[in-house]
């Protein structure tokens, strides 16, 4: 059993040896931990860094954001044979020592991914409208992904080798919350195990504010929602519109024939105007819930294609790439990127 631990890393030449001193070298039920440590385009000394230390670098050349860094290091880490793959944070945010815990549902076969949850409510380092954010965004989560996953920010994660093939990630901002709504939506076991979080070693990249990170967030969810439930999405808007437009019909009616003189000759034009955009609309959404489903149709059959490309090259005589030679590994896919 292969364990390979991933790291996504953009310009952390300070933070990068203490997470990497800190990894476990043994696992119970593992046999062989490599550490595969994924440039994205830093401009420091990170990646010689992660050289002097014994990990393999696969370097991205230029920043493609931690949702592509991710993806790029799942393919490598596949091609390197792994069996599991973790994923933490280069910035030494959580505790290494409870990898063996992370890892452990999958090696008794209950979990095809397994996510870390933080003591949220117990940081001092959170402020009180983080700990409200991160409970709302992960109730949302929970609801759109039909997942039961507490903290869907993490980034301490877990994933057996078939979750690794069958995961496809479209965005480039971050992983995280993409990753469950597939994974819920697609079948797969996921599971949470509680981690412990060491102090902050320097303030979050990912976002620079919280409207940004709302708003990133927001627009991620949004987007996978379309994705795996198109029909609900557009449907829902298909119905409010169609319903506005019964509402204003029914009131041009009332007004019209109930209420008003005929002599005054009141047309009431803007409510038609506006029932008629509304009804347009209605027909517009109804329209695209049936191109959206076509198009989740074809999707499916690529990503069912392209899994069936990972197993296959899974099963093709495997020789490992030496560390300074991993990007090769990648290097049509990230040409193709």
């Amino acid at each position: 059993m292969k364990l390979v631990i991933q790291i996504p890393c953009l310009n952390e030449e300070q933070t990068l040896p203490q997470t990497l001193r800190d990894l476990p070298k043994s696992l119970p039920g593992i046999d062989e931990i490599e550490v595969l440590v994924v440039d994205d385009g830093s401009t420091d000394r990170t990646a010689e860094v992660a050289r002097a230390a014994g990990a393999r670098v696969l370097s991205l050349g230029t920043n493609r954001g931690l949702g592509r860094a991710f993806s790029h290091g799942l393919e490598a880490a596949l091609a390197m044979g792994a069996d599991i793959v973790v994923n933490t944070d280069a910035d030494n945010q959580y505790v290494a020592a409870d990898m063996a815990k992370l890892i452990q549902p999958i090696l008794d076969g209950r979990a095809d991914i397994v996510v870390g949850c933080r003591p949220i409510e117990d940081h001092p380092e959170f402020s009180a409208m983080k700990k409200l954010l991160q409970r709302l965004g992960s109730w949302v989560l929970r609801l759109i992904s039909r997942t039961t996953v507490r903290d869907a920010a993490s980034g301490y994660r877990a994933y057996s080798k078939e979750a690794c093939r069958r995961l496809f990630v479209y965005t480039s901002f971050s992983y995280c919350m993409e990753t469950l709504i597939q994974a819920g939506n697609t079948g797969m076991r996921v599971a949470s195990v509680d981690i412990r979080v060491n102090p902050r070693t320097r303030p979050s990249r990912l976002f620079r504010s919280i409207p940004e990170y709302l708003w990133k967030s927001g627009s991620t969810i949004v987007s996978m929602f379309i994705h795996y439930r198109p029909s609900r999405f557009f449907g829902l808007l298909t119905v409010l519109c169609f319903a506005a437009a019964v509402i204003l019909g029914a009131r041009f009616i009332y007004l019209v024939y109930l209420v008003d003189d005929p002599a005054s000759h009141r047309t009431h034009l803007p409510s038609l105007i506006l029932l008629s955009i509304l009804a347009i609309n209605g027909v517009l959404f109804a329209a695209l819930a049936v191109i959206a489903e076509l198009m989740r149709a074809q999707r499916r059959l690529t990503e069912e294609a392209l899994y069936q490309l990972r197993k296959a090259a899974a099963r093709e005589p495997e020789n490992p790439p030496k560390p300074e030679g991993l990007q090769s590994v990648t290097q049509g896919l990230v040409e193709r990127d």
